[in-house]
C-alpha cells in the first residue's frame, strides 16, 4: 500500500509536474546565487548543492511537492565558519549536520513542532514573504529604466496570461519573452551572468581535506548542530505550510531523515547544506506541483540549465527573475492575517507581529520562530493561570476551600493568596477534586498552605486526591504532610 502511494507520487500528472518543477528551478537560481554571497562561497557551490538536495529529497523526503535547496537561513549560520576557517570546514559541517538530522529523525524530535502555534507559523510565512521581496529591492535600485519596464512587463505576463491559458506556467513564458526581447533589442540590463560565475561541469565527489582531530570537531560541531536545527525547523515549517495549502499530510520523520541523507550527499559533492525553501515551494504548488516529480525536476532541470544550456541561461535578464520572485512573495504572504489582526485576541496578534519583526530584523527565521514559541508559551501559561478558582464555604466550624483549575508554577501563588488563614473555623478542608497539579512548585505551595494552617492551630484535611491524576503529589510529598 505504501509502495503504491509512493509510486503515485512520482507518476501523477507528469507534464504538469515537470512544468511546475521548471518554474521552481528559475525561482531557485536568483536566491541561491544571492545566498552564496551571504555564506561567502561561489555560486557554483550553492547551485550544485541545490541540484543534489532537490534530487535526493525527491527520493528520500517525506513531503511531495516541496522544493529544497541552499537556503538563506543555513547560509547565515555557516557564513562565520566560512569566513574564519574556510570552505573545507563548511563541507565537514555540512556532512555532520546531515548525520545529526538523520539522528534527529530516528529519535522523532520532529514532534517538537507541535509546540509551534498557528500564529507563529503565520508570522514565519509573512516574514519570509517580506524577506523574499526585500531581496529583490537591490535589483530594482540604481538600474536603468529598461529594467523597471521589463519587470512590469514580466508581472503583466505572470498575472494576466493565466486568464487566457494555464497550459504552460506563465513564469516560464515570462522568462522566454523577456530574454527574447533583450536578445533582439540589446539594452543596459543585468543578466544572470552578472550575478556570479555559473558552473560549467558536473559536480565531483570530494571529501573535506581536514585533520579529523578534537580541535577540528570542536570548531565544526557547534555550527553543524545549528545548521541541523535550523534546517529541520525551516523544512518542517515549510512542510506544514504545504500540508495546509494542499489538505494533505506529510511524513515529518521521513522528511527529517531525508533531509539528513540529502545534506550528506551535498557534503560529499562539495556543496553547502540546505533545507526546504517555502517561497519556491509555494511557487511550485501555485503552478500545479504536488508530487515528487516536480521536486526532482527542479533539481534536474537546474543541472541541465547550468551545464547544457549555460550560454542561454547566462543571458536571462535579472528582471525576469525579479518579477517571478515578486509574484512568489505576494503568493507567500498570508494576506488574511492582516484582517485577522482586528478580530483575533490581541496576544495572538502580538505573537505573530513579534515573530515577523524578529525575522525581518535578524534575517533569521529560526530566531523569529523561537521567540514566537517562547511568547506563545508565556501567554498560554499566563492565561491558564488566570483560570484557577478558589471557592470557600463554611459549615459547622469547617472551612472548605474548593480549588479548581490547573495548578503549576504560574498559578500556584494565586491559589495560596486565596487561602483564609485567619478563619475562626477550627477545621480546614482543601478540596482538590477539580484541580490538577503539574509540577513540584504546585506541590511545594500546597505543602506551605497546609503548614501555615497548622501553625494557626487548624486541623487540615486534603480531599479529592486521585492517585492517577495527582501522582506527583504522592511521589514528591512526604506521606505525613497531608491528612487525607
Amino acid at each position: 500500500m505504501a509502495s503504491d502511494s509512493y509510486i503515485q507520487q512520482w507518476t501523477q500528472r507528469p507534464i504538469r509536474e515537470i512544468l511546475a518543477g521548471m518554474v521552481g528551478t528559475f525561482a531557485l537560481i536568483p536566491e541561491v546565487i544571492a545566498f552564496s554571497y551571504i555564506a561567502g562561497v561561489s555560486p557554483a557551490i550553492s547551485l550544485f548543492a541545490s541540484f543534489v538536495i532537490s534530487v535526493s529529497i525527491a527520493i528520500f523526503g517525506g513531503r511531495p511537492g516541496m522544493i529544497s535547496g541552499a537556503a538563506g537561513s543555513v547560509a547565515l549560520v555557516l557564513a562565520p565558519l566560512v569566513h574564519t576557517h574556510g570552505v573545507q570546514y563548511m563541507l565537514l559541517a555540512t556532512l555532520m549536520a546531515g548525520g545529526l538530522q538523520v539522528i534527529f529523525g530516528l529519535l522523532r524530535l520532529h514532534s517538537l513542532m507541535r509546540f509551534v502555534s498557528s500564529e507563529v507559523r503565520t508570522g514565519f510565512v509573512n516574514a519570509l514573504a517580506i524577506l523574499i521581496f526585500s531581496a529583490q529591492v537591490p535589483q530594482m535600485l540604481g538600474v536603468s529604466w529598461q529594467t523597471h519596464l521589463l519587470i512590469i512587463i514580466g508581472l503583466v505576463i505572470i498575472y494576466l496570461l493565466p486568464r487566457l491559458s494555464k497550459a504552460i506556467p506563465s513564469p516560464l513564458i515570462c522568462i522566454v519573452i523577456l530574454t527574447a526581447i533583450t536578445i533582439i533589442h540589446p539594452m543596459p540590463v543585468r543578466t544572470i551572468s552578472d550575478l556570479g560565475a555559473l558552473p560549467t561541469g558536473l559536480p565531483e565527489l570530494t571529501l573535506p581535506h581536514l585533520p579529523l582531530n578534537a580541535e577540528t570537531l570542536a570548531i565544526t560541531f557547534p555550527y553543524a548542530l545549528a545548521v541541523a536545527a535550523v534546517g529541520l525547523l525551516e523544512s518542517l515549517m515549510t512542510a506544514s505550510v504545504v500540508d495546509e495549502l494542499t489538505d494533505t499530510h506529510s511524513r515529518p520523520q521521513r522528511e527529517c531523515t531525508g533531509l539528513g541523507i540529502s545534506n550528506i550527499f551535498v557534503g560529499l559533492f562539495g556543496g553547502i547544506a540546505g533545507c526546504g525553501m517555502i517561497g519556491q515551494t509555494v511557487g511550485n504548488l501555485r503552478y500545479g506541483g504536488r508530487g515528487r516529480l516536480s521536486t526532482f525536476t527542479a533539481g534536474a532541470f537546474l543541472l541541465l540549465l547550468m551545464v547544457v544550456l549555460h550560454p542561454w541561461v547566462a543571458r536571462v535578464p535579472v528582471a525576469a527573475l525579479v518579477a517571478i520572485m515578486i509574484m512568489v512573495s505576494i503568493s507567500t504572504f498570508a494576506w488574511s492575517s492582516l484582517k485577522d489582526l482586528f478580530h483575533q485576541p490581541k496576544l495572538t496578534s502580538l505573537v505573530m507581529l513579534v515573530t515577523v519583526g524578529v525575522v525581518v530584523l535578524t534575517h533569521n527565521l529560526a530566531a523569529g520562530v523561537l521567540v514566537g514559541v517562547l511568547l506563545s508559551g508565556l501567554f498560554f501559561a499566563w492565561h491558564t493561570s488566570r483560570l484557577v478558582q478558589v471557592r470557600s464555604t463554611e459549615d459547622h466550624d469547617i472551612l472548605t476551600h474548593h480549588i479548581q483549575g490547573q495548578i503549576f508554577f504560574a498559578s500556584a501563588d494565586l491559589m495560596a493568596e486565596a487561602m483564609a488563614y485567619n478563619t475562626h473555623a477550627h477545621r480546614v478542608t482543601l478540596d482538590l477534586s477539580h484541580a490538577h497539579f503539574w509540577d513540584i512548585t504546585a506541590v511545594q505551595t500546597l505543602e506551605k498552605i497546609v503548614e501555615k494552617f497548622r501553625k494557626h492551630g487548624k486541623e487540615v484535611t486534603v480531599c479529592g486526591l486521585d492517585h492517577a491524576q495527582h501522582g506527583i503529589l504522592t511521589e514528591q510529598s512526604n506521606e505525613d504532610a497531608f491528612t487525607i
